[in-house]
């Protein structure tokens, strides 16, 4: 049974799009062509996510199979299930699962984080025999489906993606809107749009999490911990707003390491350090998990991202077209996944590169850009990044320093364009939330990493 108050709070779309501004989001792939409005997000209802697997199979909310023991014979090492979260934080409903069995939560496993505001169903694995004390958990919000031993763990990015199911709320019933509609999802199946890391990676209320991968990067925890935890934020609640101005006032944290509510965890577990061991900022930062810490780091190294395919376009480089010093990836013939064979364009292979893009075979690429990341392979997007690092006033030796070690951020590539797969509109109706509206239902199919978020803003504009 869902629970009776299933509203999400919901930040108005001028709003968004100046926050986007703040993380990079700074162009539409279909620009040309006039949006719909209308809200996402409206309750967690009209957000659907179902991971996809590595052999394509989309899990389903109500699947379930029955149990069975642990078996030497076949090499049994981890406890695999799906999880249905509804409107929980992954980290979250991490933390309470490692509670209610008494584990680290860091023991548990998965392939991503899913959005808070869904509901939303995934693989997770914990090593160990918990098949019978998972069958018996209860928990608020969260439900397990198909426990079962397995002899490898789910690991981060083993999926294939996920598929969604999207409700467009608050729609205008002006003539036009199916045609608007058709005509931005025919030039989204075409052609793609751009593959932003969407607010989700930086915070919808407090878009700074880039800021506090920048300062970790730089090795200023302090500075960090004022981005994390003082800093005030414009799209904050006041209580939140009273909340970090006594912090920041307090001459003694101990004064104060009650003061955030539990459901600010993160902060709390840094002020509690920092009131027990004064200054020592770096320590209390070690005390957050390490896939936060990651998640952190890769926040900064996003923020450079969409950066750097707004910049590309500002500078007059389609997104959807490779020109001379382009990186392309071909993809695997099989499923369609990312492989490890790059080509750069404007040499004795671009009659094949074009012809690889036109039958979906291949795509543009772009760093993301870590201490492993080799710029002189990507000579037109190095281009780019150079002058994206002297706007914000860092240079490439930040992803260099000592504390690479700690933090990660080894860098990696990513499609600066994404096609979906199977987007279709299901229907349209009448918005029985919004009298005299519409309501638009989408559902489409996105490979791991890629944000529902940044195709349905180029529905909205």
């Amino acid at each position: 049974m869902l629970p009776k108050n299933n509203s999400c709070s919901a930040i108005d779309t001028e709003t968004e799009r100046e926050i986007e501004q703040l993380v990079g989001i700074e162009i539409f792939g279909t620009a040309e062509l006039e949006g719909i409005g209308g809200i996402y997000k409206h309750s967690y209802t009209d957000f659907i996510v179902k991971e996809i697997t590595e052999n394509g199979k989309i899990l389903a909310i109500k699947e379930d199979t029955p149990s069975r023991s642990f078996s030497p014979d076949l090499k049994d090492k981890y406890t695999t299930f799906n999880l249905v979260k509804i409107n929980t934080d992954t980290f979250d409903a991490f933390r309470k699962i490692g509670r209610a069995l008494n584990i680290n939560p860091e023991w548990i496993n998965s392939s991503g984080v899913k959005d808070k505001c869904s509901i939303s169903v995934q693989k997770v694995s914990i090593a160990g025999d918990y098949v019978k004390r998972i069958e018996k958990l209860n928990i608020h919000n969260l439900f397990f489906r198909c426990i079962t031993p397995t002899p490898k763990s789910v690991r981060m990015g083993s999926n294939w993606g996920n598929n969604f199911t999207v409700v467009l709320r608050d729609l205008d019933p002006i003539p036009d809107l199916e045609q608007r509609i058709d005509s931005i999802l025919d030039k989204i199946t075409t052609q793609g749009f751009p593959n932003y890391f969407g607010l989700q990676r930086f915070g919808y209320y407090r878009p700074n999490t880039h800021l506090v991968g920048k300062a970790l990067m730089q090795g200023d925890y302090e500075q960090a911990f004022h981005e994390y935890v003082v800093k005030k934020s414009p799209y904050e609640s006041d209580r939140l707003h009273v909340m970090r101005e006594k912090l920041q006032e307090a001459e003694d944290y101990s004064e104060v390491e009650n003061l955030f509510p539990k459901s600010l965890h993160y902060e709390r577990v840094l002020v509690n350090h920092l009131a027990h061991n004064p200054d020592d900022y770096k320590g209390a930062f070690m005390k957050l998990q390490q896939d936060l810490i990651s998640l952190i780091i890769s926040a900064f190294q996003s923020y450079l991202f969409n950066k750097a395919i707004s910049r590309r376009v500002q500078k007059g480089y389609h997104l959807f077209h490779p020109y001379d010093g382009d990186v392309l990836n071909i993809l695997d013939d099989v499923n369609g996944q990312y492989t490890q064979v790059l080509y750069t364009y404007g040499g004795l292979y671009d009659e094949y590169l074009d012809k690889a893009l036109e039958m979906g075979r291949a795509i543009l690429i772009a760093p993301i850009i870590g201490y492993g990341t080799d710029l002189e392979e990507f000579p037109l997007m190095k281009t780019i990044y150079e002058e994206v690092f002297q706007e914000i006033g860092v240079g490439f030796d930040i992803f260099q320093n000592y504390y690479k070690s700690e933090l990660q951020g080894k860098g990696t590539i990513r499609p600066i364009y994404i096609i979906p797969t199977d987007l279709r509109k299901v229907n349209i109706k009448a918005d029985e939330e919004y009298p005299g509206q519409k309501k638009l239902r989408l559902e489409f199919s996105l490979p791991k990493g890629t944000y529902a978020t940044m195709l349905l803003r180029e529905f909205i504009k």
